[in-house]
């Protein structure tokens, strides 16, 4: 059953954004509203602007699918237009004006993994890095090269890249 309260639709829209551009948790915390564009297509144009492998701020550019961008424009109907961050705390049923910790995201990750019925030995395995992790194993599997991954991650070398992909189980011979 779908969970359709705002802590629902923040939480849906943060873990497919998340997934979907590979990011970081500090990098998904930091997002605000005027990073996103709604595209003609239906998805989004985000900017990343600032991450650990690019710390004078140059930014990356990332796209969503239209699942993805449904989520956050039902977020953002629900969450209004007076917030700066994208994603922000909720309290007694309202909006915060403020970011998310990056604890909080690791905490959604682990609260959504329990609640799709993993045991707890598979929970405890999940960081906030596992929406990136995940995602990059997803694309190498789905058969995506690795300057496809890289360039969709902000990575800048395949050998930390290769570090995310070693544990992917990936056949390819089919």
């Amino acid at each position: 059953m779908q969970d359709d309260s705002p802590w629902g639709l923040r939480n849906r829209a943060m873990l497919s954004l998340g997934y979907e551009l590979l990011t970081r948790r500090s990098e998904l915390v930091a997002l605000t509203t005027r990073d996103i564009a709604f595209r003609e297509d239906d998805t989004l144009r985000v900017i990343i602007r600032r991450s650990k492998a690019d710390p004078f701020g140059e930014g990356r550019i990332a796209f969503t699918s239209t699942k993805t961008a449904s989520l956050v424009r039902d977020w953002l109907d629900w969450r209004g237009p007076h917030i700066t961050y994208l994603f922000c705390p909720i309290y007694h049923g309202k909006a915060i004006e403020r970011s998310l910790s990056t604890s909080s995201v690791k905490s959604l990750i682990k609260d959504a993994a329990r609640k799709v019925g993993l045991c707890p030995d598979v929970v405890d395995r999940f960081s906030g890095h596992s929406l990136r992790v995940g995602a990059a194993q997803d694309l190498l599997c789905a058969g995506y090269d690795t300057a496809a991954i890289m360039r969709a991650g902000g990575w800048k070398s395949v050998n930390i890249l290769t570090r995310y992909l070693e544990l992917a189980e990936h056949n390819v011979w089919e």
